[in-house]
């Protein structure tokens, strides 16, 4: 039986603040992971990643872990992490491609596991000698492309999973635009006086979330399982499982359990699994030139070609709350922002103000808040968290 592996390339392992603490697979591109994306492409479960050292012990809620076979076997089919392909599934074939670069392969004889180890090698290297089965999707050259691209994934995504789901509004719920693009799945509950905007694109409820009442979605939107919108107004949002939103908030990923539970605009931003926005923390997502923004990679400051670009927000990190944010911010896992002032646009991992958060107290930290939301951090989740500690960088700022 054939296994899946996704393979994190040179590319993907420079996806700061992510990358840090977590495979590329596990990112949300539009309204799912890119891991559940190949997942639905191939129509067989991800077995395990192929990503950097530091991620060996990486282990997150239904995610894989890191492969374990020293050796991977004829067969087995390995599938760059950067690539999201459309939901839904492709033929069957022996090599894969999207918008005529290899997305996937499948080995004709056995690959030793350490070939990935450096992330310098391309599927072409592997690809049979025989024609590729071509597939539609994304690229993500850039941890930015994940905004880059998606109004057009969430407009295409929440269509491809509401094939079973009755386009139906509950009674006083307010739709302006096409009530067919509303999508409510069965155990999820939207108070009266919400109002639902379908002009720009379909909205979709996952089953047991809740939308209070005075919230306005606008779509393309999506809001994950058991999340809950506390008021305001979400605008082209993908809101992973398990997060609370409140305030104004616009073309904006939460890759899922992270809050931001009061007032205070955040857009264009990205925010990483456990992270919580202090009250009234505000992200800027235009500078005052309108010129494009430029942000800061493990590389060197790269100019994005994106007039709109607020805050990436690594996992675990948290903001004082005021916090302001500038156009173009890089929040490192498990930093907290705590400054006087402006904080700096890039922010280190582990940084707490202007010291080095202690390891203990993080893991102490973090396993308080993730029992808030019924989730074990666990012996493995203690040496996962670890080794990206030891790993972490500097800001280079």
């Amino acid at each position: 039986m054939s296994a899946l592996y996704l393979y994190d390339d040179a590319a993907a392992r420079v996806f700061e603040p992510f990358s840090l603490s977590r495979p590329a697979g596990e990112l949300r591109a539009g309204a799912e992971l890119i891991r559940r994306r190949w997942e639905a492409a191939l129509g067989m479960p991800v077995s395990g990643y192929l990503t950097a050292p530091h991620l060996h012990n990486f282990t997150e809620l239904d995610a894989p872990t890191a492969a374990v076979p020293l050796v991977l076997a004829a067969g087995s089919i390995v599938a760059n992490a950067r690539c999201a392909p459309t939901l839904g599934r492709v033929a069957d074939g022996q090599a894969w491609r999207c918008h005529d670069r290899w997305a996937a392969v499948r080995l004709t004889g056995p690959v030793p596991l350490e070939h990935f180890a450096g992330g310098a090698h391309s599927l072409e290297s592997l690809s049979p000698q025989t024609a590729a089965v071509t597939m539609d999707g994304w690229w993500i050259d850039h941890v930015w492309d994940l905004l880059r691209h998606l109004p057009e994934m969430l407009a295409r995504d929440i269509r491809a999973l509401a094939t079973d789901i009755s386009p139906v509004a509950p009674d006083g719920v307010t739709v302006i635009g096409d009530k067919s693009a509303v999508f409510i799945e069965e155990g999820a509950k939207l108070e009266p006086l919400v109002v639902v905007d379908t002009t720009g694109g379909p909205v979709m409820v996952r089953r047991g979330a809740s939308v209070a009442a005075f919230t306005r979605l606008v779509g393309p939107c999506f809001i994950g399982f058991e999340s809950h919108v506390l008021g305001g107004r979400v605008t082209g949002c993908a809101v992973g499982e398990v997060c609370r939103v409140h305030g104004e908030v616009s073309n904006t990923i939460f890759l899922g359990h992270a809050n931001k539970g009061h007032d205070g605009f955040v857009g264009h931003s990205i925010l990483g699994r456990w992270s919580n926005l202090g009250a009234s923390t505000v992200t800027s997502n235009l500078k005052n030139t309108y010129g494009a923004v430029q942000l800061w990679t493990p590389t060197g400051q790269r100019d994005t070609g994106m007039q709109f670009l607020g805050t990436l927000l690594g996992d675990h990190a948290k903001t004082a709350v005021g916090t302001r944010l500038m156009t173009g911010t890089v929040v490192g896992t498990a930093a907290n922002v705590v400054a006087d002032g402006l904080p700096p646009k890039v922010v280190a991992p582990f940084a707490f103000g202007e010291t080095v958060y202690r390891l203990d107290k993080f893991l102490e930290v973090a396993e308080r808040v993730m029992g808030r939301r019924h989730v074990a951090l666990g012996t493995a989740g203690r040496a996962w968290l670890t080794d990206v500690y030891h790993a972490r960088w500097a800001s280079g700022a």
